[in-house]
């Protein structure tokens, strides 16, 4: 599959990229091994390492959907991860070397199916925009989070533990793309307030009005439902919540339940802002089925295939739901925010395109694609990448779409998306 490669405009000079990288690594191989002794007993294979590095690369160059899309060049991880292959001492440092350049492409759904105790979480509580080097807080999880005092809606992140947020993002582990880029910089902020698993994630942030103040995210309580949904009923319209519960086939029977008992209302509010780990399109299409009462589309699909030496040929289709049980007729809003994710993002525009509900909310999570499972030659974990674009049936890229109500967060004092959802669903028809 032929492959555009994208040069970066500005670059760290060679020399001191490969000193950081390499400081880095050793640092955090060091961090994990408790003896010298026990650091040369489990010292990696380097050919080993070269043999899955190279099947890596392989598969991102054919297989990943998105590498056109990125400003990222395939020439420069080459040459800067190879050599610093001599430099992984242990099994956390090799997990390490492959999170990072995976992060060279700035794609949340890029990921290793692994992690260790100094890699960054996948999210964070919160969601801050980075433009001309300053990074402001306009969203927090407003579903989950239960002690937070201040409203950081629009405050500036000064620093992270104890470092000016600007240089965090400068001394993040890529090295081959552009640190200046608004997306790649805002992609990068992001990741930072995700934090590493090992390390604390304390805040100075300044205030709207001015004020300084800290913020330990992990002091933040956040909630863990343990039911795969939550439903009730008010001013005789209907709730369903999604507990992120989107990935368990069991969520299926108990949203029959659920719906079957909201059956008389006059309508219904599906929230999707807690489906931040995604989920199945089995389990998706058994929730639209539904709400129609005949196969309608929900989503287009795109990808390359290419066999041997045989030119590339584009695939594309597009996915129907069918009809599944007693059918709900009544007006549908859905609830979307940034913890709606992947297939939560496909529930929420599969329920627009078939034109059975509007979307009300913020931008969505924004996970491209659809993931397929790779292995590494020597490796026991694996690493998942987008194999195909998915699309809105009206042509917008699922990563891209705007709620048909989009709405900007001001205050954490009310749960004003849901306000906004009771309102639209009472006045539809």
């Amino acid at each position: 599959m032929s492959r555009t490669i994208h040069r970066t405009r500005n670059r760290y000079p060679f020399q001191a990229a490969m000193q950081k990288l390499l400081f880095i690594f050793c640092i955090l191989a060091g961090l994990a091994s408790p003896s010298s002794a026990q650091v040369q007993q489990s010292i990696p294979d380097k050919a080993l390492l070269a043999e899955d590095l190279e099947k890596l690369l392989t598969d991102l160059s054919e297989r990943y959907i998105y590498l056109k899309d990125k400003k990222t060049d395939l020439a420069c991880i080459r040459e800067k991860y190879i050599p610093s292959l001599d430099t992984i001492r242990t099994a956390t440092g090799q997990v390490l070397f492959f999170e990072y350049l995976l992060y060279e492409f700035y794609d949340s759904h890029l990921i290793l199916n692994t992690n260790r105790k100094a890699s960054y979480r996948l999210y964070a509580p919160l969601y801050a925009n980075t433009r001309q080097n300053k990074t402001v807080i306009t969203q927090v999880w407003q579903t989950q989070i239960s002690n937070l005092h201040h409203n950081i809606i629009g405050a500036e992140v000064l620093k992270f533990n104890g470092r000016p947020f600007g240089q965090m993002i400068d001394a993040f582990p890529t090295v081959c793309h552009d640190k200046s880029d608004e997306e790649i910089r805002n992609w990068i902020g992001n990741k930072i307030l995700s934090g590493r698993y090992d390390q604390p994630r304390n805040l100075e942030l300044k205030l709207t009005d001015g004020r300084i103040i800290e913020l330990n995210l992990d002091d933040l309580q956040i909630r863990k439902d343990t039911t795969f949904l939550t439903s009730y009923h008010k001013q005789n319209v209907g709730v369903i919540r999604l507990n992120n519960s989107l990935g368990n086939g069991n969520l299926i029977r108990e949203f029959d339940k659920a719906l079957d008992a909201l059956m008389h209302t006059k309508g219904l509010l599906i929230d999707l802002r807690n489906t931040v780990d995604g989920g199945d399109s089995y389990i998706a299409r058994a929730i639209m089925g539904r709400f129609v009462q005949q196969e309608a589309p929900y989503q287009k699909h795109w990808t390359v295939e290419a066999y041997a030496d045989l030119p590339p040929v584009v695939r594309t289709w597009v996915e129907y739901v069918a009809p599944r049980g007693k059918t709900y007729t009544k007006p549908v809003v859905i609830l979307v925010d940034r913890w709606t994710g992947s297939m939560g993002e496909g529930l929420a525009i599969g329920f627009e395109g078939m034109g059975r509900a509007v979307t009300v909310g913020t931008e969505m999570e924004r996970l491209a694609g659809a993931m397929q499972g790779f292995s590494f030659k020597n490796q026991k974990f694996g690493y998942r990448l987008s194999t195909e674009k998915l699309f809105h049936i009206n042509g917008t890229p699922r990563e891209k779409y705007i709620p048909t109500h989009l709405f900007v967060p001001k205050s954490i004092n009310q749960d004003e998306i849901l306000v906004k959802g009771f309102e639209l669903v009472k006045r539809s028809k």
